[in-house]
């Protein structure tokens, strides 16, 4: 049985802070699409055209938008992946001033966070050269929460889905695919100190998991309700091992 992996101190991602390594020029390409479904993409550091890329999908949390991809990205890797994200279907009171957004777990917004999400693979596979069969799905908060829902509703789709405080999903059968979505892995981090996800809620995620025979990567850490560069460097690790491990 898995069991909690606890990890050091790390500080708070400063998710406020508009510094960069993106804005360096050679380190990474952001690139912002605006339009019906507003989105962003990461061309990593020196990318090359003939390397099939893991894509790293991400849904951000409440408050933010398509442009937090810009600030995780230097946390995750500069090298390993194609980013993609995009904006959260609710419209929120937002962090640092200006217009936010989030995710809705209602069937209307399920279904549109899911065909935006899908709409942006597709984007992204037209945009750069990718491995088809190693498609991350990933978010924080609420983000996380979609990111479980939208991946165990389509674990053809994903190559893993991975979790930043976010609890998995209630309502509507999540795991009515479960003979399928057995085969999708699972990241979930979370802080020890968190009263959005506490750790009574994150054992009672963790019993359905086993329960239902999914592989599940569960790593606590010394923090409240908040990202830190370990979590976001142990998110490469780990999808890493799941490249490596896999077939194309």
């Amino acid at each position: 049985m898995n069991r909690i992996q606890a990890f050091a101190p790390a500080a708070e991602v400063q998710v406020g802070s508009e510094l960069s390594p993106l804005e360096q020029p050679g380190l990474g390409l952001f690139a912002p699409v605006r339009g019906e479904n507003p989105c962003a993409f990461f061309a990593p550091q020196h990318y090359e055209s003939n390397y099939a890329y893991p894509l790293l999908v991400w849904l951000h949390g409440p408050g933010d938008d398509e442009n937090h991809l810009k600030r995780i990205m230097p946390l995750v890797s500069m090298r390993n992946y194609v980013g993609a994200s995009l904006r959260g279907t609710v419209e929120v009171d937002g962090n640092r001033g200006r217009p936010g957004y989030s995710w809705s777990q209602s069937r209307s917004h399920v279904a549109l966070a899911e065909q935006r999400v899908l709409d942006v693979v597709d984007m992204a596979q037209d945009r750069y050269n990718l491995a088809s069969r190693r498609v991350f799905l990933a978010g924080f908060d609420v983000g996380g929460t979609m990111a479980f829902r939208l991946a165990m509703s389509n674990p053809d789709r994903f190559a893993g889905v991975l979790s930043l405080g976010g609890e998995f999903p209630t309502g509507r059968m999540p795991l009515l695919r479960l003979s399928e979505a057995r085969r999708v892995p699972i990241f979930l981090a979370c802080g020890r100190e968190s009263q959005k996800f506490p750790t009574t809620t994150v054992c009672e995620n963790l019993k359905l998991f086993h329960s239902a025979g999914m592989h599940i990567a569960l790593r606590q850490y010394p923090c409240g309700h908040q990202m830190s560069p370990l979590m976001l460097a142990d998110m490469d690790r780990w999808m890493m091992e799941q490249v490596t491990s896999s077939p194309r």
